[in-house]
């Protein structure tokens, strides 16, 4: 049975946030913090396949890693701290404030989720045969 390439992406949406937003609530200090960023940075990698579901995993992480960094970077200016003061969904995706750990985080993340797709797209060649 062939799926559309869009329904995994899609489902992992909503279990990306969710586990991100977990991550937050039951682990505790820098584990939480690296964690909450690498999910972002996943989140952002899945809406990538969204897109695109035939995006190359070295394509997806540049991207997904840029969109990261970019808000990242913004946070050097008062823009994403004033966006966020607004709402909390604002504060979720754009943060407040500028750190080397969260560029870390993004990194892990992206690297995760790259080698996660290669490996999908790994078992989606081996078919089905060959996995019995």
């Amino acid at each position: 049975m062939r799926v559309r390439p869009r329904i995994v992406p899609l489902l992992l949406v909503p279990l990306t946030i969710a586990v991100g937003l977990a991550s937050r609530a039951w682990l505790g200090g820098l584990a939480a913090k690296v964690a909450g960023d690498a999910l972002y940075t996943v989140l952002v990698y899945v809406l990538v396949l969204v897109v695109r579901p035939a995006a190359r995993p070295s394509r997806a992480l540049a991207i997904a890693l840029g969109v990261s960094l970019a808000v990242e970077i913004a946070q050097l200016t008062p823009y994403p701290a004033w966006l966020s003061s607004k709402h909390v969904l604002l504060r979720l995706v754009f943060g407040t404030t500028f750190g080397w750990i969260d560029v870390a985080g993004y990194v892990v993340g992206a690297v995760a989720a790259a080698s996660l797709h290669l490996g999908a797209l790994a078992l989606g060649r081996a078919g089905p045969a060959s996995r019995a």
